[in-house]
């Protein structure tokens, strides 16, 4: 069997294709098999107030085109500029392969992928911010 296999805790929540799936009492697996589902686990959802840094606000936008509150034509020349915007400021090697692997899954139109590489950018945002606040 093909596709992503998602493995969902209690109780846990997903996006999928706009609908809000609740998983029961205990753990199980599903298997998506469409290609090119969107799809978003609500864990690990950024809510717009939270969205105050760069590579939040990027993932913010993926998000959107994920949760298909946004048109991914109209959505797809922001990601792709904030994107621009990070390989600036994220010069290190292992911030360029995520960027080059966020920018590959926009221009494939897998969004998914896209949200999954930049969030591996939040624990370096985050050391960077705590670093300039003290």
């Amino acid at each position: 069997m093909s596709g992503l296999v998602l493995k969902l805790g209690p109780n846990e929540r997903v996006l999928i294709n706009g609908a809000v799936i609740e998983n029961g009492d205990r753990r199980s697996k599903l298997s998506v098999v469409t290609p090119n589902a969107n799809i978003l686990r609500l864990r690990d959802a950024i809510h717009p107030e939270d969205a105050k840094t760069p590579v939040r606000r990027v993932c913010y936008i993926a998000q959107l085109i994920l949760s298909g509150d946004a048109d991914p034509s109209d959505a797809r020349g922001q990601l792709l500029n904030g994107i621009e915007q990070l390989s600036q400021v994220l010069t290190d090697y292992d911030s360029g392969k995520k960027l080059d692997a966020a920018t590959q899954a926009v221009l494939s139109e897998q969004y998914y992928q896209c949200l999954k590489s930049l969030r591996g950018l939040l624990p370096r945002e985050d050391r960077l911010f705590a670093v300039c606040q003290s």
